[in-house]
C-alpha cells in the first residue's frame, strides 16, 4: 500500500524505537509532526493495523506496517570521496579527507557506522586521491566496493557521480567531507527525494532554495533558509533521471566543471520532485577548511 507522508514518518519512527512506551509528544518531536496530526494519525494506524498499541503504552509496528514501509526500503549508500582537499593543507598532504581523524576516528566512519547500524549492507565508495589508503576500512567494513575516479584531478566531483550514475536509484549518495554526529540521520527507509538541511537564521554557505516544501535551487548565501548538506536519497524514478542527465551536463561545454547537484538543483531542477529534509544545528558537521578542523578537534590547533 501507498503511505501518505505522514504515515510513513510515524511508522519509520517506530520502526526504529519498536516496543518503546512512546508518548505523543516524543513521537511528534521525533517526526517533526504537529501534535494534533499525531492525535489523529496513531488511531488511523491502529485500526489499519500497521501499529499495535496495548494497554502498557507501547507502541508496535505490526508485520503488515513493516510490509508497508518495505517499498520505501533504502538498497544502497554511494559515498564520493575521491577530492583532494586543497583547503586542509597540510593535513591532507599524506591523508585523505576523508580519512583525517577527529576525536581519533576516520570522519567517514561516523557515515559509515550510521549505514551499516540502518541495515545498508550495499556499500559504495568512489576514491581518487590516495585512493589505496581507503583499503583500509575493508577491515572493518568488508561489504564496501571501491570505485575508483582518475579523473578526479581535472573536474569538479561531477566526474565521481558519473563513474556510479547508475547506482543513484532507491540510494543514499553522500560526500565524505562531513562529520555525522546523529546517526538518525541515515534511515532504513525514505519516502522522497531529499537533501539534509538546517534551518539558518543566515549562512554565508550554500543553501536550499525551497519554495513550498519543495527544493527548486541552491544558492550561497541568504536569511530565513535551509544550509544544504550533501546528505541525499533518490528514488527509483529520480536515480533513473540522474543516470540519464549526469551525462547530458558532463558533455556539455564546461560540463566537466560543473558540482553533481547541478544536475538536479540547477540545470535539470524541474524534473525533480526534492523535498528538504530538516536537521538540528550539530547533527552533521561540513568540514572544508583547516579552521574549520581545529575547532572541532584541538589537537589540530598546532598544525
Amino acid at each position: 500500500m501507498a503511505l501518505s507522508k505522514k504515515f510513513f514518518e510515524i511508522l519509520c519512527f517506530v520502526e526504529r524505537r519498536n516496543g518503546e512506551k512512546l508518548s505523543q509528544r516524543k513521537i511528534a518531536a521525533g517526526t517533526g509532526l504537529s501534535l494534533g496530526v499525531i492525535n489523529k494519525a496513531l488511531p488511523q494506524l491502529v485500526e489499519e493495523g500497521l501499529l499495535d498499541i496495548p494497554e502498557s503504552k507501547n507502541v508496535y509496528i505490526t508485520n503488515d506496517g513493516l510490509a508497508a514501509l518495505e517499498p520505501y526500503r533504502v538498497k544502497r549508500a554511494v559515498i564520493l570521496a575521491a577530492g583532494f582537499g586543497s583547503r586542509l593543507m597540510p593535513i591532507t598532504l599524506n591523508t585523505p579527507k576523508a580519512l583525517i581523524r577527529i576525536h581519533g576516528k576516520p570522519m567517514i566512519e561516523t557515515m559509515l557506522d550510521a549505514i551499516v547500524r540502518a541495515g545498508i549492507n550495499e556499500i559504495y565508495l568512489v576514491r581518487g586521491y590516495l585512493g589505496e589508503q581507503f583499503d583500509v576500512l575493508h577491515k572493518k567494513y568488508p561489504q564496501i566496493i571501491f570505485v575508483d575516479n582518475p579523473d578526479y584531478k581535472e573536474t569538479n566531483n561531477i566526474s565521481s557521480a558519473m563513474k556510479v550514475r547508475h547506482l543513484f536509484r532507491q540510494a543514499y549518495v553522500l560526500d565524505s567531507d562531513l562529520y555525522l554526529q546523529n546517526p538518525d540521520l541515515i534511515r532504513k527507509y525514505e519516502y522522497c527525494a531529499n537533501y539534509v538541511g538546517v534551518h539558518k537564521e543566515v549562512t554565508d554557505d550554500w543553501r536550499l532554495i525551497v519554495k513550498g516544501g519543495r527544493v527548486t535551487g541552491m544558492k550561497v548565501g541568504g536569511t530565513d533558509c535551509y544550509h544544504m548538506y550533501d546528505i541525499t536519497f533518490w528514488t527509483e524514478e529520480d536515480g533513473e533521471k540522474m543516470e540519464r542527465f549526469l551525462p547530458e551536463l558532463y558533455a556539455a561545454p564546461g560540463g566537466k566543471e560543473n558540482y553533481w547537484d547541478n544536475v538536479p538543483l540547477d540545470v535539470y531542477n524541474k524534473e525533480f520532485y526534492i523535498e528538504p529534509r530538516p536537521c538540528a544545528e550539530g547533527d552533521v558537521i561540513e568540514i572544508d577548511t583547516l579552521t574549520e578542523l581545529q575547532a572541532l578537534d584541538p589537537v589540530y590547533k598546532f598544525k
